[in-house]
């Protein structure tokens, strides 16, 4: 079935996809960037944030814009959802209004609410326990750097969070080694690594460590976020010491393979979790990985929305 299974439903979490879906995914995803395809509609997309936006916000709204179709922005501060409307009124009232709901928000329990109680597709633009959409661009980023996936080792340094948790599921179902090293007591859930030994394709694989120049020997991309999420602002300054020998810099990019590449989700706090050199090096593929948010949702909503 491939890509047009996906017509319909919602993207919750990395595994609500299947391995072929997946790869059509990317390769939409790719044929959308070349366009080769140029897709049309004329359908709206909600944006519901409960949490800050910068590439999120600014990738669904271009995709949507040059797809044909319109954005609302569904900031919880001037709607009614943010005066206490319960998740699953709001739903039902926009699914009569519009065509397909990003929301970012805290709890995955809320997203699954909003995917009960509303027919349109839903998509999780970012929770505490995943970020699907940030996974998808890293892994159109990562193939365009290397022409494939599978076989491939990518190293996730720091804090064990929603970005490494799909990560960790997105690399395994493409036959990746994901290595995630993370001081103690910080490591991802042991459910999302068990789930990832369960759905992992031919290859894939996880590898738990606190060594960080363990980790990175060898290793094809080189992967950090922040050390402390939106929400956890109060615990920044704590958290500098436990987490500095995770950062990226030039004696930790020294121990990976000789054409490793180096990614961040961003934003990016400058001299702690990566070097202002490493960002702006020649390894660095930020800025793609940036830019591929927009390709990937806008493949991911074309396929949500039937349009293929």
């Amino acid at each position: 079935m491939g890509i047009k299974a996906l017509a319909g439903r919602d993207l919750l979490a990395i595994a609500d996809l299947t391995i072929e879906e997946m790869k059509s995914l990317l390769q939409l995803a790719a044929d959308l960037k070349s366009g080769v395809l140029k897709p049309h509609c004329r359908k709206i997309l909600g944006l519901l944030f409960y949490k800050a936006s910068t590439r999120t916000r600014v990738s669904f709204t271009a995709a949507m814009y040059q797809l044909g179709g319109q954005v609302l922005d569904l900031n919880p501060s001037v709607t009614q959802v943010g005066r206490g409307e319960p998740i699953q009124d709001t739903a039902r009232v926009l699914d009569r209004y519009i065509d397909i709901l990003a929301v970012r928000t805290f709890k995955q329990a809320d997203l699954q609410t909003f995917a009960d109680h509303a027919k349109m597709p839903i998509i999780n633009a970012l929770s505490d326990l995943e970020h699907p959409c940030q996974i998808l661009a890293d892994l159109q980023t990562i193939k365009e750097c290397f022409g494939k996936l599978e076989s491939l080792t990518v190293t996730y340094l720091g804090d064990g969070n929603n970005v490494a948790h799909s990560l960790i599921l997105g690399g395994v179902m493409m036959g990746m080694t994901v290595r995630v090293a993370t001081p103690k007591n910080y490591e991802p859930l042991a459910e999302i690594v068990q789930q990832a030994q369960q759905i992992a394709a031919p290859g894939g694989k996880v590898e738990l460590t606190d060594d960080p120049k363990a980790a990175a020997q060898g290793s094809h991309i080189l992967y950090t976020d922040v050390w402390a999420s939106m929400g956890q602002e109060d615990l920044a300054d704590s958290r500098i010491p436990i987490f500095q020998p995770y950062q990226i810099n030039q004696e930790l990019l020294a121990l990976a393979d000789p054409e490793a590449i180096v990614l961040h989700c961003l934003p990016a706090h400058r001299g702690e979790e990566i070097t202002g050199a490493v960002m702006e090096g020649p390894q660095s593929r930020l800025w793609d990985q940036a830019e591929n948010r927009m390709h990937a949702q806008k493949a991911l909503m074309v396929a949500l929305l039937g349009l293929v």
